[in-house]
């Protein structure tokens, strides 16, 4: 598995790509898997790999107009993004089309400052008890992840959608913070398989991006990544939730 463990089943979850635990580098693995896995972007165009082009047409463009997603050679970055979409392939697409249609001749705007984020930097939060996702909005981050850290290791999951998080995980650095949406879902729904969890919250947030989520910058939760309980070791002690560089006092976002 392409992950990062925290605890027995991991808190921090980095997309899988659809077939199981891969084996072999992820340059090896992701054209490989997107080469078979037919995806479409949200016109229904076929999706593939290429190489950069300078024809003049602009990334976002590219896979909507010719569904290529361009990819270079040897490029993490690159390859972790293909990686998501073969875990999230409808919310990529929901993305990519809430992309073209906020683009404007003059500025970038609030919408897409906010899509780049959560493309970069996106993280889906999911909670069984709703009070948890409170304490999250409430930027209450030693009571979360200290106080109530045996509820957070039972109940909670941070499902990992930004590519360059991805890539920054391989060499956490202190105050490397996600772009959080979050999701109350039922009693049990971690104790499903992985693949099913994947599938729902792609659904969920292609939904809520076809309506209009994020609107803005702000509607898009912090969360300090090295925080999530088993990802450093260092957390396990209750004096580290004390550095305010990480764990900042902050605004409250719009519930989702």
């Amino acid at each position: 598995m392409i992950g990062v463990s925290g605890g027995e089943a991991g808190l921090l979850r980095l997309p899988m790509p659809p077939g199981g635990d891969p084996t072999g580098s992820l340059q090896e693995i992701v054209p490989q898997r997107f080469a078979s896995a037919g995806l479409t972007n949200a016109a229904g165009r076929p999706l593939r790999l290429t190489v950069p082009s300078d024809d003049g047409l602009g990334y976002e463009e590219r896979i909507w107009q010719k569904g290529e997603l361009a990819t270079r050679p040897n490029c993490r970055h690159d390859a972790f993004n293909a990686l998501v979409w073969l875990a999230f392939p409808r919310a990529k697409a929901a993305l990519n089309a809430a992309h073209v249609q906020a683009r404007s001749p003059s500025a970038r705007g609030p919408r897409r400052d906010a899509l780049t984020h959560l493309d970069e930097c996106g993280v889906i939060v999911t909670a069984e008890d709703a009070s948890l996702l409170d304490l999250l909005r409430g930027f209450r981050w030693k009571a979360l992840f200290w106080k109530r850290r045996s509820e957070v290791e039972r109940k909670l999951r941070c499902f990992i959608f930004g590519h360059a998080t991805c890539e920054h995980l391989l060499a956490p650095f202190r105050g490397l913070t996600g772009k959080a949406v979050l999701y109350a879902v039922p009693p049990g729904w971690h104790a499903g398989s992985w693949e099913g969890q994947f599938a729902d919250l792609d659904a969920r947030l292609a939904a809520d991006l076809a309506d209009g989520f994020p609107a803005r910058p702000r509607d898009l939760q912090p969360l300090p990544l090295l925080g999530i309980p088993g990802v450093v070791a260092g957390n396990a002690k209750p004096d580290y939730y004390d550095d305010e560089f990480q764990f900042r006092p902050g605004r409250r976002v719009s519930d989702r």
